[in-house]
């Protein structure tokens, strides 16, 4: 566990936010040295702060390119290889936990890779103040949290309020891409996607896709599949 009057803090201020849409649980886990070296050290560099203004992405990457957002990176091993692997764009994280943060910037230092930002903070704040409207070219979602037990599901953070927020946030043609394990939560974004106003199904049968090339498989998937668990792609197009 963390510093108790630091987590304590930390909860306070995410206090607000959290009331309107439980998009996360803070499991604050203590930081190695390594993390907390790579936040101290690298976080001028790779780091961006939350505002109640739209950062203008050109300038924060110094040019103007496709620009690739995900919520939630975890350790943040597979956007740094995503990075890497597509030098011609630009990625963005959003992890609102410390150790995960430190990972993917120690990682990201590592592999070298320049074309990355990331931000510690609730994803649905950035979304609403930080990120300027058309300017993603693609949304990404992996294996959110499931919220599996039925009285729980309203807190899943696919619901219809926020898949219009990214959808303001997108470009006409950019992409909303997920994928989870839970075959219930598969299911909730199909339905939930189904009837949002402004986006096409990318499955040629209206349902789900193979996974892309460009999502890394990890770990904990290919762990997942030897053991015959199910894991479903979902992407959307926003027409208009």
């Amino acid at each position: 566990m963390t510093d108790s009057t630091e987590q304590h803090g930390e909860q306070a201020d995410n206090t607000t936010y959290m009331r309107k849409i439980r998009s996360f649980v803070l499991r604050e886990g203590r930081l190695t040295k390594g993390q907390q070296h790579a936040l101290d050290t690298y976080w001028p560099d790779y780091g961006l702060q939350y505002q109640s203004s739209a950062l203008q992405l050109a300038d924060v990457f110094g040019r103007s390119s496709a620009v690739v957002l995900e919520i939630g990176f975890g350790m943040g091993k597979s956007l740094v290889q995503m990075a890497k692997e597509a030098p011609e764009k630009d990625f963005i994280g959003i992890e609102v936990h410390r150790p995960g943060v430190g990972a993917c910037l120690s990682d990201a230092v590592a592999q070298q890779v320049k074309n990355l930002r990331v931000f510690e903070h609730d994803a649905v704040e950035v979304l609403e103040d930080t990120i300027a409207d058309n300017s993603l070219d693609t949304v990404q979602l992996f294996f959110p949290d499931p919220w599996h037990k039925k009285r729980h599901h309203k807190r899943r953070i696919v619901q219809p309020e926020f898949v219009q927020l990214l959808r303001r946030k997108l470009k006409p043609g950019g992409v909303f891409h997920m994928a989870t394990d839970w075959e219930n939560y598969a299911e909730h974004m199909l339905e939930v996607m189904q009837a949002a106003e402004g986006f096409s199904n990318l499955s040629a049968d209206n349902t789900y896709v193979e996974r892309p090339e460009h999502r890394p498989l990890t770990k904990f998937e290919q762990r997942g599949q030897r053991l015959g668990h199910g894991v479903w792609d979902l992407m959307y197009k926003k027409d208009y």
